[in-house]
């Protein structure tokens, strides 16, 4: 199974058996620069990686110690706009489980489509809804990571919001809390489309997170997800859309994303 050879050629990199696994948005990279005796591994030299080509991904594996935790970070993520399958974006997510990764915890830079959401803030990701066109568990069931049928009303996991949460008090952190919309992009959303994501209940839009959550809860992993509201969704505001614009206040508020999730490893 090449799932398998991949496990052995990147543990073979590895200074420990990593513990929890952390997925970095666009913009928020910099977490990886966090690590105590880092082990960088670009994806290329992991056999059926695919290759991250979004913007300001660098395309890496880092692993390292992080509040007493050996992690191992997806310094760079795979999209469905990339052209990549619904496969092909959950392959880390299983090549981190047979690692021996049973937490993970995901960060996404995304659009707020709650009007009482604003640019800055954090969302403790609670549900999605699936707008991406596909599901990363369609095909022959990889009955070694989950079952054919995979129940996904805790897929985020309540103990691990709660410890979010708590994290967010401890350091005086606001958090908010709402359903996250996966869309297949790279155009962005209309004012049409936000509008009708509103009505179905959706706080928050972007691009990835989803498949990655669905192979994760499949595995049996425990799940945390974090959005950093980058910008108004399409027609709140009379404000174009820009990559540019995502970029600029992630980089902004990088910093206390990162200081939440070392406050939520130290303590869990």
């Amino acid at each position: 199974m090449e799932q398998n050879f991949s496990t052995a050629e990147l543990a073979g990199k590895l200074n420990a058996k990593p513990e929890v696994g952390l997925i970095l948005g666009s913009g928020l990279g910099d977490l990886a620069n966090r690590l105590a005796q880092p082990v960088t591994v670009p994806y290329c030299q992991v056999p059926g990686m695919p290759l991250s080509t979004a913007p300001g991904h660098a395309g890496q594996f880092v692993a390292g110690y992080l509040a007493g935790k050996y992690v191992l970070c997806m310094q760079g993520r795979l999209h469905a706009y990339e052209g990549y399958s619904m496969g092909e974006i959950a392959y880390p997510i299983r090549l981190m489980k047979l690692l021996g990764i049973n937490r993970l915890v995901i960060t996404n830079a995304c659009g707020a489509v709650n009007r009482e959401f604003a640019p800055g803030d954090i969302c403790i990701i609670t549900d999605h809804i699936n707008f991406l066109g596909g599901n990363p568990l369609t095909g022959p069931n990889l009955a070694a990571f989950g079952p054919r049928f995979c129940d996904m009303s805790q897929a985020y996991t309540p103990a691990l919001r709660e410890a979010a949460l708590a994290a967010g008090e401890r350091l005086g952190v606001p958090l908010r809390q709402g359903v996250y919309l996966g869309y297949a992009g790279p155009s962005y959303e209309t004012p049409a489309e936000i509008r009708a994501f509103r009505v179905l209940g959706a706080d928050l839009v972007g691009m990835s997170t989803v498949p990655e959550v669905i192979a994760a809860h499949h595995c049996g992993m425990e799940v945390l997800a974090l959005g950093l509201v980058t910008n108004m969704a399409a027609g709140v505001t009379q404000e174009k859309l820009s990559e540019a614009e995502v970029i600029r206040t992630a980089a902004q508020k990088a910093q206390v994303l990162q200081a939440l999730v070392t406050e939520i490893l130290a303590n869990g």
